[in-house]
């Protein structure tokens, strides 16, 4: 295998400054798409427990308890962020200036700081989908400059030995096409991985904006407006 003039290695070696780079490109493009694919999986599967803490927070018996139960890694959890900006913002209407009671309705003052909390939050979630996505679309093309450049310079080459035969032809052009499908290699993890991202943070937006309105709800009237699914069992 080590004297394949065939091989990944006769490309290497033969390809030629223009294909190395290439390479070297494709490699780098993998390897970022594969630590975001992991590094954002991993963040997804330990915010995937939190609706268990949402239905103990509204089955507390008071609003500070039912926050201590979502004070598990407080940093990468959006519902206590919500929660928190809840309660900071319904002081601060309550406690602030007069002018700000006068220019704004609470309902109004609620919702837009709650609205911006969960942007926050979903900017946060959606950290390296752009680079994925960018990845998905340019590695493909990537791949096709370094096969139409190895092609080319496998034909110059054979042009200037003055010999075409098969066995000179297939070998180099052969090589060349392995930088399609390297490109490729690079592109559908990254275009997969975005995707099944993207359904991961669409579903935590609608898990953020019901529990918005559970707080909404929670904030206006003064007490807890309890969905179904989390009241407590009757025996």
């Amino acid at each position: 295998m080590e004297n394949n003039p065939y091989g990944m290695l006769a490309l290497w070696n033969q390809g030629g400054w223009v294909i190395r780079f290439v390479a070297i490109v494709l490699f780098g493009m993998s390897v970022v798409s594969w630590t975001i694919i992991v590094v954002r999986a991993w963040k997804a599967c330990k915010l995937s427990g939190l609706s268990k803490r949402v239905r103990l927070f509204w089955l507390a018996p008071s609003f500070q308890e039912g926050l201590r139960t979502l004070e598990t890694r407080p940093a990468d959890n959006p519902f206590h962020a919500l929660a928190t900006e809840g309660m900071v913002a319904a002081t601060q209407y309550t406690d602030g200036p007069e002018k700000l009671r006068e220019r704004m309705g609470m309902a109004e003052w609620l919702t837009e700081n709650l609205r911006g909390c969960i942007d926050e939050s979903m900017a946060k979630m959606q950290d390296g989908l752009s680079v994925l996505a960018s990845i998905g679309a340019t590695a493909p093309f990537i791949g096709l400059f370094g096969t139409v450049w190895g092609i080319y310079h496998a034909l110059v080459s054979i042009g200037i030995s003055g010999q075409a035969s098969i066995d000179r032809i297939a070998g180099p052009v052969g090589e060349s096409l392995v930088m399609t499908a390297l490109g490729l290699a690079v592109a559908i993890p990254a275009v997969l991985g975005y995707n099944a991202l993207g359904r991961i943070n669409r579903r935590m937006a609608g898990e953020l904006n019901r529990f918005a309105r559970q707080l909404y709800g929670w904030f206006l009237t003064g007490s807890p407006v309890v969905p179904e699914n989390v009241r407590p069992e009757e025996n």
